[in-house]
């Protein structure tokens, strides 16, 4: 049998073999898929850089605590504080002292307040600095507000009880860094800074949040003269100091928070105003102070004021027409403002 002789294939035709044996359009399609697949990559690496920690951060979210709320700024301290004080009335023919109290001082009840069946008339005697039996035509008299009420704002520096049964509820789970707020649903007695050098207490009954580091802002009772048998006397003490004086709030808020169900004005008792349709308030004039009841009155910033107050539907008002009166620091009394 003869033998058969495979001769082998040299390099070059290797290749050529190679080469046919490839399809022509892979070799096409090849380089237009690597031109595409290289941006591919580039811009999935880049959106998955984004995507993931997004992902992340959303479910993390979702199981993280709610952030505290941000605190409002608190305002500056006024650089004056309110000042009980009185105003001057030259007496005209016919007056008497109730007319003068009713019609200048807006005191309906004034003679049940003064009257002689009692000795309370010694006490206005007192205040007025002349005998009401004896009054003539040209005697200045110093009138002062019956029971007024002061405007004002703070920071809360302490929160206690009102009475030494009453215990504080606290939350069993601190919140850290914020401070615990306290129930005053049943009352409250606030130390809070007015100004700098000077605290006064606060009686509250609340229902909103207060915590320690809280701005409140109220109105409230100024403390009265304390005048033997005459216990509902309704003049404050003008040389008594605001700095750690007891107050009884009203028209309270906390922070951003008003309380429209805390006690009004009206229901600090005594006082006159459903019989007089109306109070008188100290405060003193800008946006740390009276501004913030945005009652139409424009005076500088720090002046001491007197004003009446309209009550209507047991709410407070100014009016233009109402008395507004600036205190004068050389006479050391109230002038028309």
């Amino acid at each position: 049998m003869a033998r058969r002789f495979r001769t082998q294939s040299t390099p070059g035709e290797n290749i050529r073999i190679v080469a046919r044996s490839i399809p022509w359009k892979l070799l096409i399609i090849i380089p237009i898929i690597v031109a595409l697949a290289i941006p591919a990559y580039l811009i999935a690496a880049n959106a998955g850089k984004n995507v993931i920690p997004g992902v992340t951060k959303f479910f993390y979210g979702l199981s993280a605590p709610p952030a505290p709320p941000v605190p409002t700024p608190q305002p500056a301290f006024p650089t004056v504080l309110p000042q009980a004080g009185s105003l001057l009335y030259a007496v005209q023919g016919g007056d008497s002292c109730d007319s003068i109290l009713t019609y200048q001082m807006r005191m309906a009840n004034a003679g049940q307040v003064f009257s002689d069946v009692n000795p309370n008339t010694v006490a206005l005697n007192a205040s007025l600095g002349q005998d009401c039996h004896a009054l003539q035509p040209g005697m200045v008299l110093p009138l002062s507000p019956q029971y007024p009420l002061v405007a004002l704002g703070g920071v809360v520096l302490k929160i206690d009880a009102t009475t030494p049964q009453q215990v504080l509820p606290t939350p069993l789970i601190k919140t850290s860094g914020q401070p615990l707020p306290a129930d005053c649903t049943g009352g409250c007695m606030l130390t809070v800074r007015v100004a700098p050098q000077v605290q006064v207490h606060l009686l509250v009954q609340t229902t909103v949040v207060i915590r320690v580091g809280s701005w409140v802002w109220t109105q409230a009772m100024l403390a009265r003269k304390n005048v033997p048998d005459f216990p509902n006397y309704p003049y404050a003490d003008p040389k008594a100091s605001l700095n750690g004086m007891t107050l009884r709030a009203c028209d309270f808020q906390a922070d951003d928070v008003h309380d429209d169900n805390s006690l009004s004005c009206d229901q600090l008792m005594p006082n006159s105003i459903d019989d007089d349709r109306g109070v008188w308030l100290l405060s003193v004039a800008g946006a740390n102070a009276l501004d913030h009841w945005h009652y139409d009155i424009h005076l500088p910033k720090g002046t001491r004021v007197l004003l009446w107050l309209s009550s209507e539907n047991g709410t407070l008002k100014f009016h233009k027409g109402n008395p507004l009166y600036k205190y004068d620091d050389a006479s050391h009394v109230y002038v028309k403002a």
